[in-house]
């Protein structure tokens, strides 16, 4: 994931263009609207406008995809809360030689480089057709709402939020982007990846049998940002936003930020969410610091599906030299489906899934949302880590129905945040 974006409660945007003569007459109408009628399909290839919220690696590596996967786009705006990670993203992107035929697409001029708690507004303001949502997942909800409020297309880094306030606001955005046919394309890549979509595939069509116990894996070593601490101008909140990933509020710990992708290829499988979990975990190596922040290291989860179907999730981040396993496993009544047995895909997910987004934009391809599915997928994430925080079984009515929610309540470089304490199940309470 990439550098944190801002925070508005209230952002209503209108752009001079994005609708204009939204519906084609006619019989070449459009099943859909798109970002401008001279889109429809067989009508040209018009230059599409892309800009970016949230300028760090993951951010960073997003264009490279975009402009490597599609033609006939520009990136002509950035966003970043911090000005030397975007102007460090810039250097990065010109100096990729994999970009060196691809800079005149780089169009995005100093007057087209927003810094600062409002500058994914700025961007959302100014003369684009898709963003690219990238920064980490506490800002999710705000900035998705702001992008569909402007009638913007989204590519959205996954999670979509950290607590279940945010998801549902999310989630309410979502249904606002499925009315008005806006194409949403999320970063949860499987769902690009030929040799993933073949095999869901088939074992939604029954050739395998009926589903009979599924495991999901991300077992890796540890994400740390800042090893050498905070430099003494930072204040806190810069502090946290530069090392996001220590901090359950900005981040949703790991089971949420990068467990995501296993549980959301088993939801995807099942064609559904599940309705119950029993959850537990704990910090075995993590010291006890504001660098490690209040995340767990490990967490293992049992969830129940409304058919019985069972689904055992273990996620992890010990040093590294431990085991590895990133991957899903589904047992079938005619057969058995592992991850890691897929062969190598010849097209690259992280580009493929450029090229659904902008073939969804044309009406060259089918129209793609994945903005509720990837949404109950972070909530299911969500549903395990309060679990094993609170020790407590935890349905899907129970975690929609919560009024967790983590946001700071004030924005600025220099607030005063406190560290929260590390979840002790028992203590640790449920809202």
């Amino acid at each position: 994931m990439s550098t944190v974006m801002s925070h508005s409660n209230a952002v209503s945007v209108s752009r001079r263009s994005f609708l204009n003569k939204a519906r084609i007459a006619g019989a070449a109408a459009s099943a859909f609207t798109i970002i401008r009628p001279e889109l429809v399909r067989g009508a040209g290839k018009e230059m599409v406008k892309v800009g970016l919220v949230g300028c760090g690696g993951r951010g960073t590596q997003a264009i490279v995809d975009h402009l490597l996967a599609t033609e006939n786009t520009q990136i002509v705006g950035m966003a970043d809360i911090f000005e030397d990670a975007l102007e460090g993203s810039l250097r990065k992107l010109r100096a990729n030689p994999r970009l060196r035929d691809k800079q005149e697409r780089l169009k995005i001029e100093p007057d087209k480089r927003f810094v600062g708690f409002d500058a994914f507004q700025k961007l959302l303001k100014s003369d684009i057709d898709v963003v690219m949502l990238a920064t980490p997942p506490g800002y999710r909800p705000e900035h998705f709402e702001a992008a569909i409020n402007a009638k913007k297309h989204v590519f959205c880094e996954k999670p979509f939020g950290t607590d279940p306030t945010g998801v549902r606001r999310f989630m309410a955005a979502a249904k606002k982007s499925e009315e008005m046919k806006l194409t949403v394309v999320s970063g949860a890549q499987r769902r690009f990846q030929k040799t993933y979509v073949e095999a869901v595939d088939r074992m939604k069509s029954g050739d395998m049998g009926e589903i009979l116990a599924t495991y999901a894996y991300w077992v890796g070593s540890p994400v740390i940002q800042q090893r050498d601490g905070r430099k003494p101008n930072w204040g806190d909140m810069e502090w946290q936003h530069r090392n996001w990933y220590s901090y359950v509020w900005i981040c949703g710990d790991q089971i949420v930020e990068q467990h995501l992708h296993n549980l959301d290829v088993v939801n995807w499988i099942m064609g559904t969410h599940p309705v119950k979990v029993v959850a537990t975990g704990g910090t075995t190596w993590r010291p006890k610091n504001e660098t490690y922040g209040n995340i767990y290291d490990h967490i293992s989860a049992d969830f129940e599906y409304a058919n019985g179907v069972r689904l055992s999730s273990y996620c992890r981040q010990f040093p590294r030299g431990s085991a590895q396993n990133i991957s899903e496993r589904v047992v079938l009544s005619k057969g058995k489906f592992s991850s890691t047995e897929l062969p190598r895909t010849e097209v690259n997910p992280y580009e493929a899934e450029h090229t659904a987004l902008m073939k969804s934009i044309r009406q060259e391809g089918p129209y793609i949302n994945h903005a509720m599915p990837v949404a109950e997928s972070t909530l299911t994430c969500i549903m395990a880590r309060e679990s094993a925080y609170s020790g407590l079984a935890i349905t899907w009515d129970q975690i929609m129905a919560s009024k967790q929610d983590l946001q700071p309540k004030a924005f600025g470089y220099n607030e005063k945040m406190e560290i929260p304490p590390l979840p002790v199940p028992g203590e640790y309470r449920f809202i």
